[in-house]
């Protein structure tokens, strides 16, 4: 089992106090993890040592800094069971997504002035993209702006009542108009694990591209990337203990993607009336890359590997079933997806009769506990099950039985001071 204590000393930020005082109890990880000492330490080293422009430079500097960037994205590639030559590093998960969504815009556009572009990335009037009623916005919004410039249909997976996808007309919904389908892997909002493959491979049968969104996956189980059955996976490092301003993207497909962003490093040659462009990585990696960050996530992924992604999931698993039976035990408390550990990851979203969750979140954040309120960029989902927003409580590796006991305590107090209990 996972020694919560033990790990609480490798974040510097847990030993604060917040609000006059309180102890943090932090408990916002599905939107930002806080960051172990070794991660801050590896960008703090990479800069006091090595930092240099990559690929391009020929002094020492620059060789070392080239390898550390390289060395960094073979270690989060082989993390997920993926190679180097399929991982891009991007800003977000946001872009990544948006870098597989401008493919397809792109290349129909491309292919409309006559240039040669892969089949799999010219959309038509008539075609269909495929997400889910619970996807991020990140998952959405760019599909949106594909249906848009290309004229394709955007449809979506239902929900059933209790937070999971409802397949029953999958075969139906995922037809031969088909040409991409995107869902998420563990919802940000519902907690759902989705049978990803599962739908990966209707995807394939009518030879659509598959695409999952592991931003709540990756960071709390273990995810080997090529048995999802996806050409993409998008997530985050930020997420998984790693700095802010860092993506991924691992695919398949990379040097058949028409192009996102484009200038510096990302060219093979160029010349004053056309250029042509790299292949692999490098095709979407335009300008300065994310250096420091890079190295700073492997330094994450070093820090998850040694506890061990197995006995991480199994301590939320643990953490998320104490979670929903405490709340359970609340009169007037609904949580919003499955009321099960099955197949279910610890982000738990709730509501609370009577009371608006923003005040949830400050009659907790009074206390000292950090919590999500709002719609978690899925307003969709909200509507759905007829909530305006709810209150999130997503813990992580370092937390233990006594951080949602604390929670619900405040939960408890709220209730009372608005007379909702």
């Amino acid at each position: 089992m996972i020694d919560v204590a033990r790990i609480r000393k490798d974040f510097p930020i847990l030993n604060r106090t917040v609000r006059d005082g309180k102890p943090l109890v932090y408990l916002d990880s599905g939107a930002t993890s806080q960051k172990p000492t070794c991660v801050m330490d590896a960008e703090r080293d990479f800069y006091e040592t090595c930092n240099s422009g990559v690929h391009r430079g020929s002094h020492q500097l620059a060789e070392e800094a080239t390898e550390a960037y390289e060395d960094s994205r073979t270690a989060i590639a082989d993390f997920v069971g993926g190679s180097a030559d399929q991982l891009v590093f991007t800003k977000n998960a946001t872009e990544s997504l948006n870098v597989m969504a401008y493919a397809f815009s792109n290349g129909t556009a491309l292919s409309a002035r006559g240039h040669d572009v892969d089949s799999r990335f010219v959309l038509s009037p008539g075609d269909s993209i495929v997400v889910t009623e619970m996807e991020h916005h990140a998952n959405i919004v760019p599909w949106q702006e594909v249906c848009a410039k290309t004229g394709a249909s955007l449809r979506w997976i239902p929900l059933t009542d209790e937070g999971r996808l409802d397949l029953a007309g999958l075969d139906a919904l995922i037809d031969e108009t088909t040409r991409v389908v995107s869902l998420v892997h563990q919802s940000n909002i519902l907690g759902t694990i989705n049978p990803v493959r599962v739908v990966m491979d209707r995807a394939h049968e009518v030879g659509a591209l598959g695409i999952v969104d592991a931003c709540q996956s990756i960071p709390h189980m273990p995810v080997d990337v090529a048995t999802l059955g996806a050409d993409a996976v998008a997530w985050s490092g930020h997420k998984m203990l790693g700095p802010t301003g860092i993506g991924l993207l691992w695919s398949t497909v990379l040097d058949a993607m028409p192009v996102f962003l484009s200038g510096g490093s990302m060219i093979e040659t160029v010349h004053m009336d056309h250029s042509t462009y790299a292949s692999g990585p490098k095709r979407f990696e335009a300008g300065t890359p994310i250096v420091a960050q890079a190295v700073g996530l492997a330094a994450a992924v070093g820090y998850l590997r040694d506890i061990g992604m197995d006995e991480i999931a199994s301590h939320e698993h643990r953490l998320t079933e104490y979670t929903l039976d405490r709340l359970a035990e609340l009169p007037g408390v609904r949580v919003i997806g499955p009321t099960t550990h099955e197949d279910r990851g610890s982000a738990i979203s709730f509501e609370v009769a009577g009371i608006h969750p923003h005040d949830v979140g400050q009659f907790l954040d009074d206390r000292g506990v950090a919590v999500r309120v709002g719609q978690h960029c899925a307003w969709p989902t909200c509507r759905r099950y007829h909530v305006p927003a709810t209150t999130r409580i997503s813990p992580y590796l370092y937390n233990d039985e006594s951080d949602i006991d604390v929670a619900v305590e405040g939960i408890l107090a709220a209730q009372a001071f608005f007379g909702a209990s």
